[in-house]
């Protein structure tokens, strides 16, 4: 028989890790699936803020940054791949002259039916001379899922999945956005025992 496991599509959904998580970059994490396909997943961890702020980054990379209400906000570790390279998760921008699912920054994934995530300086330059998307959320790191991992770990009971929800993103305090995301599924931590057993 083939594989009995059904494909499933986590794009625009949260993994929150469950309370028996072990691995120390994920406990307690929220990450953001933006793709999701046979091949595999690619996320960014939404809750775990690093050591700098992005007015810190910009000075880094020698652009000026004059929105102060993004200039005291946390670099995010948005996984263990590839953490000195910055992930830009944002409100999808539109410009005249481009078709939906195109961006006008140079490289960009768009979510379907969700955000976007830019990787090209671009997006940081439109956003140090004052524009650039409105929300946004920026990682050192992402996270990333070979064939069929995610789905293992998920039967394996690491991982809780729900459709994402932006507010939790970009409206709720770093500290209780697991809260949040949980009660996406109408569930609050401590009724999940780090213990679960399989049925």
């Amino acid at each position: 028989m083939a594989d009995a496991v059904q494909p499933i599509n986590l794009t625009n959904h949260f993994l929150i890790a469950m309370p028996g998580m072990e691995d120390g970059t994920f406990a307690g994490s929220v990450v953001y699936v933006c793709e999701h396909t046979a091949r595999g997943a690619l996320g960014l961890i939404i809750n775990k803020p690093g050591e700098i702020s992005l007015g810190d980054l910009f000075e880094k990379v020698d652009l000026p940054l004059d929105r102060k209400e993004l200039s005291v906000q946390p670099v995010f570790h948005g996984g263990p791949l590839q953490t000195e390279r910055g992930f830009v998760l944002h409100d999808p921008v539109t410009a005249e002259g481009l078709g939906a699912d195109e961006s006008i920054y140079a490289s960009t994934l768009a979510v379907p039916g969700g955000l976007e995530m830019t990787t090209s300086k671009d997006v940081l330059e439109a956003m140090s001379s004052g524009g650039g998307p409105r929300r946004v959320l920026v990682t050192l790191g992402f996270s990333s899922w070979g064939e069929g991992q995610l789905e293992s770990e998920i039967a394996g009971n690491s991982w809780l999945t729900v459709d994402a929800d932006t507010s939790v993103i970009f409206d709720s305090p770093i500290d209780q956005r697991y809260e949040r995301a949980m009660r996406l599924l109408g569930l609050e931590a401590w009724m999940l025992s780090p213990d679960a057993g399989h049925a």
